[in-house]
């Protein structure tokens, strides 16, 4: 039985890698114009000056690495919350920090603080908001008795709803409707933005998020089963939470803070990934990472493609792709999410 569940780990992370390698390569040959692949691969391999070069590795090639990588980030973030909170309906941003973000977001784009930073000055009010929102968040949480799964719930819904509320009372108080538009079409999420001086700080706060929850899965198994077990099992389970609260909620910021809130990813990905090889996080996490990364660069070139020439905001597609994908996992009366009630 381990021999099989461990042939099929392997065989469903090797097909998410080759199905991630040839979306990355067919990603960069749709966008408002259609390349052909032959052309796409040789502007791949080969710097040659002109418009194909220019269009494939300046303007698609950061926004194709970008998506996978904030896809594989949120997907990681939304695994790491649904264990904190022992709640497979769970996502990253129950955390409150997206709403933080979208404060910090919202300011910059309906007052023009930190235009000093240029095209930073967005980047860097997401990030400053959504870290502000989740110190505030885990503070609250310690101060009221501890980092546990229903405070952080509590703590994270209510907290989300005055920032976004700050949010809209920013918008409502400049009183300028392109700005009102910039802010929408923000926390909607985007990726048109990207740029190759944008990939790397994501890039790396994935890598050491997958590091880190890779490092403590043996925690992360023992946390899902309840506290008293993973005592039991040795966990320091106060500080497991309080660390994996941070991780995921710092992670979780950085990519908001470059793509704008985008959902269903964290949501659903976790739980296909769960459905193909079981809650051992140890599995787990690399098939969540993948499925993450490859769902929404598939996510993006569908919202690139489908309103040619304009685009269409990533979250209207997750919602019409994880919404349906989520009611059928709910529907899976074999399917369940450990440490969940059947």
């Amino acid at each position: 039985m381990f021999e099989r569940r461990a042939v099929r780990s392997a065989t469903v992370t090797a097909a998410l890698a080759v199905l991630l390698a040839v979306a990355l390569v067919g990603s960069l040959a749709f966008g408002a114009e259609v390349l052909p692949v032959a052309k796409v691969v040789d502007a791949v391999l080969h710097d040659r000056p002109g418009p194909v070069s220019t269009i494939v590795r300046d303007l698609r090639m950061p926004r194709s690495l970008l998506a996978a990588i904030v896809g594989a980030g949120l997907a990681l973030a939304g695994a790491g919350v649904q264990t904190l909170v022992r709640n497979p309906l769970a996502d990253p941003y129950l955390l409150g920090v997206s709403s933080g973000a979208s404060v910090g977001a919202t300011a910059v784009i309906t007052t023009g603080v930190l235009g000093a930073l240029g095209t930073w000055a967005l980047f860097t009010g997401a990030l400053l908001g959504a870290l502000a929102a989740g110190a505030l968040v885990g503070a609250i949480a310690v101060a009221q008795g501890g980092i546990t799964p229903i405070r952080l719930i509590l703590t994270g819904t209510v907290l989300g709803s005055a920032f976004s509320a700050t949010a809209s009372y920013l918008v409502f108080r400049s009183g300028d409707p392109a700005a009102a538009q910039s802010v929408l079409f923000w926390l909607l999420g985007s990726l048109s933005g990207a740029q190759w001086d944008r990939v790397a700080v994501p890039a790396v706060t994935v890598a050491l998020l997958l590091v880190l929850l890779g490092a403590f899965s043996g925690w992360l198994d023992a946390l899902t089963a309840g506290p008293d077990t993973a005592a039991a099992l040795g966990v320091p389970v106060t500080a497991a939470r309080a660390a994996l609260f941070t991780v995921c909620a710092v992670a979780v910021g950085v990519l908001v803070a470059v793509s704008g809130a985008v959902g269903f990813v964290g949501l659903v990905v976790p739980h296909l990934a769960r459905l193909l090889v079981g809650s051992r996080h140890r599995v787990l996490l690399p098939v969540t990472a993948l499925g993450g990364a490859l769902f929404l660069l598939v996510v993006d070139v569908t919202a690139r493609i489908a309103v040619r020439p304009t685009e269409m905001p990533l979250s209207v597609v997750t919602g019409l792709i994880g919404a349906p994908v989520f009611l059928i996992l709910m529907g899976r009366r074999r399917y369940r999410t450990a440490g969940s009630p059947a």
